[in-house]
């Protein structure tokens, strides 16, 4: 297994706001020398305008103070005014000509016209900007959100300096993640296993800390998940939800003693500064004996577009999985990871149906309700999704559900933590079900303990 450093690719939305919230046009105008009128050959007979025929070849225009100035090819003149060529005086022309000519004029190349070089920062310090503590992106000067026209009228200029904006990768001092990979997560053209475990102290690779102390690391690790996901021929992507927030220490804020600025005597200001100390002290230690642990004022630093564990699920799934070759990519979540899946389901929905084949939960906590969930949603987690959860009965029982998702199996114990090393067998052999299901083009059988007058526990695997 190799370790990924998780890091944004891009830190704003796609599709900025316009300056004016109007889209650029071009403003149709009369070129000099145009008229509307006719000349006529004879007194009776009215003849259309003709243009003369042009002997340069346009290559572009720009319109300063109302006048039209064309570049021309192999002039020597360089810049002809009013027509496309100096030797021959302009002559009437109607709107359709004028109109053609405007349709040439490049409007990025006018856009360009007084505006600086696009030669912009590369790092976030250098456009002034850093995320707080809130994972908000502000001004370091003036504390404020991002502004997108930085320069009036400069709607091009501004546009790219968005772009390159978000094209900043995390900084050096900008909090990370990281997440597991085997060799092949990314290239297996058949196979992808996803792992996610649940809230609270855990991280990547564990199920339960209590196991693991108490118990083995096999039922308190997903090593063994990973180990028979590769012998069988899967990569292997194990995500870490819980890793959203680094803790720092405050930076200490200098408090200017209010008789600094006084006219009191030196003598008595010493004593009082004296005594503002000693108090200082009483206090930071009866805080550090009431809390030892906490010596230090700490604030949280959370981590770009990984904030929580939904956050991690859908930034892994834009940058890496959906970024896989794995024709069938199978998800293992755990208690708060199925809440976690479920919301990456809703926000990525066509995705997700086009690439995963199943989802093995294990006494998940998602509610489809709550997280409302649609039909749609639903009905897909009826056909692909089994949850096995905490209960007395035999392993793969059925279990009856209040709520309208996804079938509900025993996992043969009625220890939360244990759900999932205790259905890994069960999990396997549904994984296997599901792909040849979908190879044979048949409808998956979540276990044969679904089916009607099937004896409890048929499916149990050794």
């Amino acid at each position: 297994m190799k370790k990924a450093t998780l890091s944004s690719h891009r830190i704003l939305s796609p599709s900025p706001p316009s300056a004016t919230g109007t889209k650029l046009t071009p403003t149709p105008r009369l070129l000099p020398g145009c008229c509307h009128g006719r000349r006529r050959v004879r007194s009776d007979v009215p003849v259309p305008c003709r243009p003369r025929k042009c002997n340069s070849n346009l290559v572009g225009a720009r319109i300063p103070r109302g006048k039209v100035i064309t570049t021309a090819r192999g002039s020597s003149t360089g810049e002809l005014e009013g027509h496309a060529s100096s030797r021959q005086p302009p002559q009437p022309c109607s709107w359709g000509q004028s109109s053609d000519l405007l349709s040439r004029i490049d409007l990025d190349e006018l856009m360009k016209k007084d505006e600086p070089p696009l030669d912009f920062p590369d790092t976030l310090e250098g456009f002034e900007y850093a995320f707080n503590e809130k994972g908000q992106l502000r001004h370091i000067k003036t504390g404020e959100p991002f502004v997108f026209n930085y320069r009036e009228d400069l709607h091009r200029w501004n546009q790219k300096r968005y772009e390159a904006l978000g094209e900043v990768d995390a900084t050096e001092n900008e909090p990370k993640s990281f997440i597991f990979m085997s060799e092949d997560a990314l290239t297996n053209p058949q196979k992808l296993m996803v792992l996610i475990h649940g809230s609270g102290v855990v991280r990547a690779g564990q199920w339960a800390r209590r196991l693991i102390i108490n118990e083995d690391l096999d039922s308190g690790t997903q090593i063994p998940f990973i180990k028979r996901a590769m012998d069988e021929g899967y990569g292997v992507i194990v995500l870490n939800p819980n890793e959203n927030y680094i803790e720092v220490e405050k930076p200490k804020t200098h408090v200017q003693s209010s008789s600094d600025s006084s006219d009191e005597p030196a003598e008595k200001r010493e004593r009082k500064d004296k005594v503002s100390k000693e108090t200082k002290k009483r206090r930071d230690f009866y805080e550090k004996y009431r809390n030892p642990q906490r010596e230090k004022e700490m604030m949280q630093l959370y981590i770009r577009e990984n904030g929580s564990p939904e956050e991690h699920a859908i930034y892994v799934w834009d940058h890496f999985i959906a970024q896989s070759a794995a024709e069938n990519v199978f998800f293992v979540a755990h208690s708060y990871g199925g809440l976690a899946f479920v919301e990456l389901m809703i926000q990525r929905e066509a995705d997700v149906k086009s690439k995963v084949t199943a989802v093995a939960l294990t006494d998940s906590v998602h509610n489809v309700w709550h997280q409302e969930a649609g039909k749609t949603v639903r009905e897909w987690m009826r056909e692909n999704c089994c949850n096995w959860v905490s209960s007395s009965e035999p392993l793969d029982t059925s279990v009856e559900s209040m709520l309208p998702d996804c079938p509900r199996v025993s996992a043969g114990t009625d220890r939360h933590e244990l759900t999932s090393w205790k259905s890994f067998p069960s999990i396997f052999k549904f994984f296997t079900e599901a792909s040849e299901a979908k190879t044979s083009s048949l409808k998956p059988a979540v276990t044969a303990a679904l089916a009607p007058n099937k004896a409890r526990g048929a499916v149990s695997a050794g």
